[in-house]
Order: structure tokens, then C-alpha cells, then sequence
């Protein structure tokens, strides 16, 4: 295209008619101009965001933190905590114990228990298929921590840390007013058995439970679980588990048949730490969740100096009658 050199700095010209076998006569020339007026603006920094390449790399995004529920199913388990943690961890919630699901139901048709081996299965082949980015930060709550002192042991290399809060399995029985109260339909002290403090057992709570078990698939998936898991133990694996590991308990867990007994038997975890929170039943992520989402987060970070006097198992006055554990290792 020419120029005749008349345009002005900041015009564009186009002449139609340049693409044509014949060049037109300057009588049918045409030009259009188009005029560039724009000024600079900065980016919105909320939108500047997404285009932040450190943000985006890989190697910087979070570290993985999977959540193991007990019986309680996930949704229960862990309402007062995830958002919170989400804040330091990438945090995955496996589904392994859905008491409606298919695959449970599979399972059962198939002639097949609900053990914890069964569901270690299912976290290995959730992490192997779905995360992919091992070694894993764990916390799991009552027949969760089983489960993950299980995969452990079968996978050292992909465990970071694990923290466990009122793990069943160590010492003792359980008491599970779960089967009874199915029995006797008495849902409100099913419920209650989890908490120390009442208000935790709302109506609304006790409501939706007693709705969930007139759902005789969701029930019969509970009744089978219980079957496959009720007085398995742990206790063979404690000595064999070498990764860091934090141990939260309630002092008046009625669950648990013998707490103090349990915090003895886990001295055999070779870097283990423990925590007993007062006046906290067996559900110490809902009791007491500030307490618990801030020293999961801590002790996650590597940060968790030194264990709070109160909180100290070998203080604490519920152990009086007991042997006492040893002080904790800071």
C-alpha cells in the first residue's frame, strides 16, 4: 500500500480497491482512517491475579491434606474445619464410607466384609488415581485413624505427617451405643454418646440421623460396616509406624473405653506426640474445633514448638489413677 505521506502520526490508512487486477482511479479511492485515542489503564489487580505465573506454577501450590472420616461419614466429620485448613492445605475428602453408595452395596451383595483393610484399599487406589502427589499430610478421626495408621505401614514413602484424633484400636473396647440405640431406636442417645457438652447434640442433628436410618439401604450399609470394623486393632502396627504423628484425644470420651490406657499404647509410635483437650468428648474437630484447626495447622507447618501445660497427657488429671504416660517430647 502507499502512503502519500499526508497521514498523521497515530492514523492507519487503507485504500480500497489495492487488491485489485486494475488499480482503480483516484476518483474511486476510498481510504478509511481509523484513530488509536486509547490511554493506558492498569489491570484490576483481582483479575491480575489469575495471570500471575508464580501462582500458577505447580510447585508452589499447597500441599495435600486428606481427610478420614470415622463412622460418622464425611459431611459430619468435618464441617468446623475444612475451610480453615483449606487456607494452608490443598485438602481432599475421600468418600470411602458412603452407607447408600453403590459400591458399598457391591461389596456387600458380592458377599464381602467392610474392613479396614477394604476401605485402606479404597484410600490407596483415591490417592494413586485422583491426587498423584505424594508424600500426603493425613488427619483422621476415630476408625479413620485405623485406616490411615494401616496405609502407612503399607506406604512410608507417601505418608508426610499424620494426626489423629481419638483413634480407636489402640487399647481396649469400644463403646458403641450406635448398635443399641439402632436396636431401640433411640437415635438422641447415639448422638449424645459423641459429645460431652449437649448442645452439640442438637434436635436438628438427632432429626437427620434418625431420618438417615429409615433408610433401610443407608441402614443396612451401617449395620455391615460395624460387622467388618467393631474390635478390630492396631496395636501390631504402633511400633512399625515412622512417620511424625499427633495424636489428639478428649478426656471424657465415652467411646473410647479406656483413653488413658489408648495414650500409653501409642507411646509405641516412635515420633509420636500427644494431646489431651479437657472437657471434650469423642469428636474433639466439632467440641473444641478452634483449638484442633489451630494445632493441626501448626503441627502440619512444622511449628508446633511445645505442647500448652492443659493440654499435656502426662498433667492431665483424668490419668491420676492410672500409670502415668511420660512427658511429651517438645
Amino acid at each position: 500500500m502507499e502512503s502519500d505521506g499526508s497521514s498523521p502520526i497515530g492514523m492507519v490508512c487503507f485504500e480500497v480497491g489495492e487488491l485489485d487486477c486494475e488499480r482503480p482511479s483516484p476518483s474511486k479511492r476510498k481510504s478509511f482512517h481509523f484513530e488509536h485515542r486509547e490511554t493506558w489503564r492498569p489491570m484490576n489487580p483481582t483479575v491480575r491475579k489469575f495471570f500471575d505465573l508464580p501462582r500458577l506454577n505447580p510447585s508452589k501450590s499447597p500441599a495435600p491434606l486428606v481427610l478420614v472420616n470415622g463412622l460418622a461419614e464425611q459431611t459430619e466429620s468435618w464441617f468446623a474445619n475444612r475451610s480453615y485448613w483449606s487456607k494452608s492445605f490443598d485438602v481432599k475428602v475421600p468418600e470411602l464410607l458412603v452407607y447408600n453408595g453403590d459400591s458399598l452395596h457391591e461389596r456387600i451383595e458380592s458377599g464381602g466384609e467392610v474392613t479396614v483393610d477394604y476401605l485402606t484399599e479404597r484410600l490407596a487406589h483415591f490417592l494413586d488415581e485422583y491426587v498423584q502427589r505424594p508424600p500426603y499430610n493425613f488427619v483422621g478421626s476415630s476408625l479413620g485413624g485405623q485406616i490411615l495408621l494401616n496405609y502407612a505401614v503399607r506406604e512410608p514413602n507417601k505418608v508426610n505427617r499424620l494426626v489423629l484424633i481419638c483413634p480407636s484400636g489402640f487399647h481396649g473396647d469400644e463403646n458403641l451405643p450406635m448398635m443399641e440405640g439402632v436396636r431401640r431406636s433411640q437415635y438422641d442417645a447415639l448422638v449424645r454418646s459423641v459429645f460431652h457438652r449437649g448442645q452439640f447434640a442438637s434436635t436438628e442433628l438427632i432429626h437427620n440421623i434418625e431420618r438417615k436410618f429409615q433408610d433401610r439401604r443407608w441402614k443396612k450399609g451401617v449395620l455391615r460396616t460395624l460387622r467388618g470394623t467393631v474390635g478390630h486393632s492396631v496395636t501390631h502396627l504402633l511400633d512399625q509406624v515412622s512417620q511424625p504423628t499427633l495424636i489428639i484425644w478428649g478426656d471424657q470420651d465415652q467411646i473410647l473405653s479406656d483413653v488413658p490406657g489408648s495414650i500409653r499404647a501409642a507411646q509405641k509410635i516412635r515420633r509420636v506426640r500427644q494431646v489431651v483437650i479437657p472437657g471434650c468428648g469423642h469428636a474433639p474437630q466439632i467440641e473444641k474445633s478452634k483449638i484442633v484447626n489451630q494445632i493441626v495447622v501448626r503441627y502440619l507447618n512444622d511449628q508446633l514448638k511445645s505442647i500448652p501445660s492443659s493440654l499435656d497427657p502426662s498433667r492431665s488429671v483424668f490419668l491420676s489413677q492410672g500409670k502415668p504416660v511420660l512427658p511429651l517430647v517438645p
